[in-house]
């Protein structure tokens, strides 16, 4: 424990800590914090140290890192202090509803690699080491079952302004939940809640994500992807995982506050980016595919289409693709 406080305490502070400094806020010897460093800096973790200044984190550690990413984060962030990561999970999204029932508001599970990733419609995601960020987090708003049905759609505003603020990256939404870059797909969210038996009242959500980071043309080749699927680093964005991890958090923590009292604001934003606005799609309905141009996105983010049957159809869930 004393290294990750160690470590937050570093990543928290933009200058230099003496080991005196250290020792009186974490109530050990100046040996205790000397030792903690150097445990860190085999783990590679880039600190500088100077005689009469003390210690220095010069840049963000070797991965993903509980303390430095809570340390990174605003006062008050709801998930401050409360994100775990782990080298591998089968979902992060299974795993954190696994722990639902006992773990506070505000939980945010990180992993390094996912070996059953999860995302709409039953699909398998993949999830190597070192490709990418798998995020998922719980929340608990008060709200009915209508607002919560519209939850979506806001965390695709949130992911894609994340993803934005960490990369620069011009990121898309594409209908109703994908985030995508030049476009290829990007990112996947997939988010889950479960009812209270006895009322049928929300009683918590886990809504997570997979954003592709490193993967070459090579990388997407090999798994059939070349052209569908796109990173931020092989589409000229690259980032620093713990840095987006802040940023996701930063931005799902607006969220957390926002919700659901400013849908409008996020409804505007959601349609500035949806890049399925427009276009030509084909759907589910009535019980065989349609086709038809995407004429706007309504006030509960369902999608409004014009079908080549001449009707108007409103599509809240199933598969719309781009034609």
């Amino acid at each position: 424990m004393e290294r990750d406080q160690v470590a937050a305490l570093l990543a928290g502070t933009q200058g230099y800590l003496s080991g005196e400094e250290m020792s009186r806020a974490l109530g050990v010897t100046r040996a205790a914090v000397w030792k903690e460093i150097e445990a860190l800096r085999g783990a590679g973790w880039p600190i500088e140290s100077s005689t009469r200044k003390g210690y220095k984190l010069a840049g963000p550690p070797p991965a993903l890192s509980a303390p430095y990413i809570s340390a990174r984060l605003s006062p008050g962030n709801i998930f401050a202090g409360k994100i775990a990561v782990e080298p591998l999970v089968d979902s992060t999204n299974t795993r954190l509803k696994a722990l639902a029932h006992s773990a506070p508001t505000g939980t945010a599970l990180l992993a390094e690699e996912q070996s059953g990733g999860r995302g709409t419609h039953g699909r398998s995601f993949q999830s190597p080491r070192g490709d990418g960020l798998y995020l998922s987090v719980l929340i608990r708003p008060r709200v009915g079952l209508a607002d919560l049905l519209t939850l979506t759609g806001w965390v695709a505003v949130a992911a894609r302004e994340g993803v934005e603020r960490a990369s620069g990256a011009p990121v898309d939404i594409k209908w109703l939940n994908d985030l995508y870059l030049h476009g290829k797909k990007l990112c996947g969210i997939l988010t889950e809640f479960a009812l209270l038996a006895e009322s049928g009242e929300p009683d918590y959500v886990v809504t997570g994500m997979g954003v592709n980071m490193n993967q070459t043309a090579e990388t997407f080749r090999a798994q059939g992807l070349e052209g569908i699927a796109a990173s931020l680093a092989g589409e000229g964005y690259p980032v620093e995982q713990n840095h987006l991890a802040v940023c996701l958090l930063e931005a799902l923590d607006r969220l957390v506050r926002d919700f659901p009292e400013k849908r409008a604001d996020y409804l505007e934003r959601y349609r500035e980016h949806c890049v399925t606005l427009g276009r030509r799609v084909s759907f589910d309905g009535e019980g065989s595919l349609l086709t038809g141009a995407v004429a706007e996105v309504d006030d509960q983010f369902a999608l409004a289409v014009d079908g080549d049957d001449g009707k108007r159809h409103l599509v809240s869930s199933g598969t719309v693709k781009m034609i």
